[in-house]
């Protein structure tokens, strides 16, 4: 594994769409946050608009984290589509150009958890923009801080005539700062991933991270085989052909015990994944109650935050052996970090 990947041995710190457990996610405010709170990395979800701009957007609709509901003159624009396997009728970014993206302001997807106090404040960044935001503040806190987009959706997007790979090699060339500090790119797709390694053979600060979905499912580009597949032996050791890194939900590395609502002992995954090569990061850590292992929840309702359970998730995925974890907080984790001697 490269250096950087746990950089002076320390465990990652991913802000997760930004620092989205105290601002809307995927905007420039709370990728800012993020930093100054301590992350090493910021990640964007990435979609394309109609004209090939590649925006921030956790999905392709735009309903759930955009106020373009309350947008009169894009109301006829909404129509049926696909997303994530449920078929609704939204908005859809492939639409819009990236022009009248910009016309939209950013609301927070859970409200019930996280309220409304910041919706119509801020503007869906370009992937551009978050680099520069990125490289700025790099030269700001005296870091590097690394970038690691996730592509949405490459399949659906390519039989739209859209190229996101193409996007970002395009964009690795515009930016120094992508050639120098940690760059990372995720999919749950496995081609696509295969590409851009072969493309970036001669970037020794570029790296691909494998996300593995839910077991029984395929990736969006592959038949023969399901996620369970990717997990053997013999899977890992293909990944590690075109990947650095292996990202996966949290209770594969810490299962919970249904009878005492607690993590049980570590699986073999992160084992079996640094045996073949690969680092391992962990998606997704967030702070409220209802994200965490029941039995280390705290007093209150779902949405109250925990910070005491929230530290105790992070610290038994770095002793289960995680380098890196995703993380709505990075604050929250650079502390309890940096308070455990990680």
């Amino acid at each position: 594994m490269a250096s950087w990947l746990r950089a002076n041995g320390k465990v990652q710190v991913i802000a997760h769409r930004g620092a989205s457990a105290w601002l809307p996610e995927h905007t420039l405010a709370a990728y800012a946050r993020a930093i100054d709170d301590g992350a090493d990395f910021i990640e964007p979800d990435l979609v394309m608009t109609r004209d090939g701009v590649l925006v921030a957007r956790h999905e392709c609709s735009l309903a759930s984290t955009t106020d373009i509901a309350s947008r009169p003159a894009f109301a006829p624009r909404a129509r049926p589509g696909r997303v994530e396997g449920r078929t609704l009728t939204s908005w859809f970014c492939e639409d819009f150009s990236f022009d009248e993206l910009r016309q939209l302001r950013a609301i927070e997807p859970m409200p019930s958890l996280r309220g409304r106090a910041h919706d119509g404040l801020f503007a869906a960044p370009s992937f551009d923009e978050i680099v520069e935001l990125a490289e700025s503040a790099s030269r700001r806190v005296g870091r590097l801080i690394g970038v690691i987009p996730e592509i949405k959706a490459s399949t659906r997007l390519h039989a739209l005539g859209l190229d996101p790979e193409g996007a970002l090699l395009a964009a690795l060339d515009r930016h120094a700062h992508l050639r120098t500090a940690p760059f990372g790119v995720q999919s749950f797709e496995v081609g696509n991933l295969k590409r851009l390694h072969d493309a970036t053979r001669d970037f020794p600060n570029v790296f691909m991270a494998q996300l593995i979905g839910d077991l029984d499912h395929r990736p969006a580009d592959r038949k023969d085989m399901c996620y369970a597949d990717m997990l053997e032996p013999e899977g890992l050791a293909d990944i590690a052909r075109y990947a650095q890194v292996l990202a996966v939900h949290t209770p594969r590395v810490l299962p919970i015990d249904p009878a005492t609502g607690a993590p049980a002992a570590p699986t073999s995954l992160v084992a079996g994944a640094h045996a073949a090569g690969l680092a391992v990061y962990a998606w997704t850590l967030r702070p409220e109650n209802c994200f965490l292992p029941p039995a280390w929840r705290c007093e209150g309702d779902s949405s109250t935050r925990c910070e005491a359970g929230a530290r105790r998730e992070l610290l038994a995925l770095i002793e289960a052996g995680a380098d890196g974890v995703f993380a709505d907080d990075p604050g929250l984790c650079r502390r309890a970090m940096d308070a455990g001697g990680y």
